[in-house]
């Protein structure tokens, strides 16, 4: 039988880890020039911040004879609050309408079967408080001017303005790599040299809170808003060339 001579070919060596995805490139003759001799790895950089402001919904919603009397009532308690976060430092920019609804209310009965009971009309805002140590103290002005008609939710705390921490947690992403990179060159025997490429794979990732932080007046029957920590985090794929 005639054997045909083998050549072995080493093209790529891929490595797997937990933190990462680490890809070598060597020509199959050994030499090359830097650009086809490389390493390319992924970075992660997270970076934790205390949100600064807070968002809450807060929504009127009262009960009328018609249609008509129960969004007259309603627009009255709006008006009040909108008021009370005015009065309060909100501008008006930062007052969004969110809904605006009228419906019949039914009572069913097994003598009458299902009559209207009423109308129930609603109105829904979100607020977005830019000092979070003053949410608490806004929110106590809006249950006040708007009594029992009125119905809050959604409280999130927010970062404004998150870009120093995103260039934080670029900086974070780019020491990653490299300390990965220099790590699986120092063990294949080499050092990695310019940056060939380098790309964000995605827009920065902003976590939800987890309470840690809080917010609010000293006293102790004051409403307290839990800020918590924010985790802005950056991901990245850098190619050096290997020496």
């Amino acid at each position: 039988m005639k054997l045909n001579k083998l050549r072995t070919v080493l093209t790529a060596v891929t490595v797997a880890g937990v933190a990462g995805v680490v890809a070598l490139a060597i020509p199959a003759n050994g030499a090359g020039t830097a650009d086809n001799r490389y390493i390319t790895v992924t970075g992660v950089g997270t970076i934790s911040v205390v949100p600064d402001a807070v968002r809450f919904n807060a929504t009127v919603s009262t009960v009328g004879s018609t249609n008509a009397a129960a969004l007259s009532t309603a627009s009255k308690f709006a008006a009040a609050v909108r008021a009370a976060l005015k009065d309060a430092g909100i501008a008006t920019k930062d007052i969004r309408s969110a809904s605006i609804s009228v419906y019949p209310e039914y009572n069913w009965t097994q003598e009458t079967g299902t009559k209207i009971t009423g109308y129930r009309a609603s109105q829904s805002f979100d607020v977005l408080v830019r000092t979070a140590s003053k949410a608490g103290t806004i929110i106590e002005a809006v249950v006040t001017a708007g009594g029992d008609n009125v119905q809050l939710g959604g409280v999130i705390p927010t970062t404004l303005n998150p870009s120093a921490a995103t260039e934080d947690a670029r900086a974070a992403a780019v020491a990653n790599a490299k300390s990965k990179a220099s790590s699986y060159a120092k063990l294949l025997g080499t050092s990695i040299g310019k940056v060939l490429s380098l790309e964000e794979q995605s827009s920065p990732v902003y976590s939800s809170p987890f309470p840690t932080a809080k917010a609010g007046a000293a006293d102790a029957a004051a409403i307290e808003i839990d800020l918590g920590e924010q985790d802005v985090t950056v991901t990245i794929t850098v190619r050096w060339a290997l020496n």
